[in-house]
């Protein structure tokens, strides 16, 4: 509690070693928690509750991102569309609440781009703004709030897919009580969590054989935030031929038709515009992609982060193609452990990692035998060294420790432990 409260209300991410030191704290407390057996299940849910609430009275300053919600919020709220027009293009022409203190905030990168947030996060951001009328904090707790409940509803149902899997049901507070878990949703208003939760629903009901219903809510998913995307083809080998078309179709439509309420001639093209720029002018906590970035500049001579961009989404969906439809994906604990590698070879080869993006690697482990993304978990806030510097700038020694481990982790739990020893439990 000690650890959160100070990481929530006293040290921004500029303080590095006061933010490891708690960080490290609370995480200790984590794993003293989870492998406590005199703990019951329901006091360790009340305990992650709570470590939850502690967060729910003060404004995120280890991320500013929730600033750009607020803004694409106030935007639909006046009935402006948050797809068409960057910050900066219409800071004047606006008459949105409390709109030079969040565009000051938001940052300089995102005032300068397009919306990249799918239909069904805009809607509650555009929540958030109508009952927060013109408080940034009134706002701000809403969306908290929405991610709270959405972080119950996720340990309901993951708790129901451990049981299903026939495992150890205590698994799921390696999510619901992992500090990275709840300081980047709680405590910095990130949404991996509502996309998951709405992932999870759709993973319960498909493994209930009520496919249909699944893939409403994969759908909803996947409208929340873009990643469930590269999950999908994990689904065809349990499906087969006939049903993956009903399936597939179904999430793509209700996809498509959660953009209909924001139809502009411009909406594809500033959309795609945005999501184009993560894989081709962002760099951030990334490993392989760095290598290649070096050797770039020894042949080349300058950073062909251009042309790398251009070839990791086709490397991407033959990673993803050959571990959901060459792999073996029939039994529900292949399909889980399959997505988490597959998944993990994707932000190993990303341009960007940021520290949130590890949520959906913790979700999908408790599934599975692995446990490097529990490790991941914890060493992603190395990357935070960054924003302690002036101008910033990543340290390549620390971001070496945090993947030198993952890595071998991996390596180690692929390869060179035999499955019975890695257990479920």
């Amino acid at each position: 509690m000690l650890a959160y409260i100070c990481l929530g209300y006293l040290f921004p991410r500029e303080n590095f070693f006061a933010l490891f030191g708690l960080y490290s704290l609370a995480f200790l407390g984590f794993i003293f928690l989870y492998k406590n057996d005199t703990v019951s299940e329901k006091q360790l849910f009340r305990v992650g509750i709570l470590f939850r609430l502690l967060f729910l009275f003060g404004l995120p300053f280890w991320s500013q991102d929730f600033y750009r919600f607020i803004w694409d919020g106030n935007l639909i709220v006046t009935g402006t569309n948050p797809y068409l027009n960057t910050p900066n293009q219409i800071l004047n022409a606006t008459k949105i609440n409390n709109a030079q203190e969040l565009f000051s905030k938001m940052g300089i990168l995102s005032a300068s781009h397009y919306s990249n947030y799918p239909p069904i996060n805009q809607l509650f951001f555009a929540i958030s703004s109508f009952f927060g009328a013109h408080s940034i904090f009134i706002s701000a707790l809403i969306l908290k709030l929405i991610i709270l409940f959405s972080d119950i509803g996720l340990y309901h149902y993951g708790r129901k897919i451990v049981l299903f899997l026939n495992q150890n049901p205590k698994k799921i507070f390696l999510y619901f009580l992992n500090p990275l878990i709840i300081i980047e949703l709680s405590g910095n208003l990130h949404f991996e969590g509502v996309m998951l939760f709405f992932f999870a629903v759709g993973l319960f009901l498909f493994f209930k054989d009520k496919w249909r219903l699944a893939a409403v809510f994969i759908a909803i998913s996947i409208s929340t935030k873009l990643l469930p995307l590269l999950l999908l083809p994990f689904f065809y080998q349990k499906l087969g031929l006939k049903k993956s078309i009903y399936f597939y179709s179904i999430v793509l439509v209700i996809s498509a038709v959660s953009f209909i309420p924001f139809l502009s001639p411009k909406l594809f093209a500033n959309y795609t515009e945005t999501i184009g720029l993560w894989f081709t002018n962002f760099e951030f906590n990334a490993s392989i992609y760095y290598l290649v970035r070096e050797i770039g500049f020894y042949i080349k001579g300058y950073n062909i982060i251009g042309v790398v961009g251009k070839i990791t989404p086709f490397l991407t969906l033959v990673i993803i193609l050959f571990f959901a439809l060459i792999k073996t994906n029939k039994k529900s604990n292949d399909l889980f452990s399959n997505a988490l590698i597959a998944l993990s070879f994707y932000f190993f080869i990303s341009t960007t990692v940021h520290p949130w993006y590890g949520v959906n690697l913790v979700f999908l482990t408790i599934f599975t035998r692995f446990k490097f993304p529990i490790i991941w978990s914890y060493l992603l806030v190395l990357s935070y060294f960054a924003y302690s510097q002036i101008p910033f700038k990543e340290n390549y020694f620390l971001l070496f420790i945090e993947y030198s481990v993952v890595i071998s982790v991996v390596i180690y739990e692929l390869f060179f432990v035999p499955k019975k020893l890695l257990s479920y439990g």
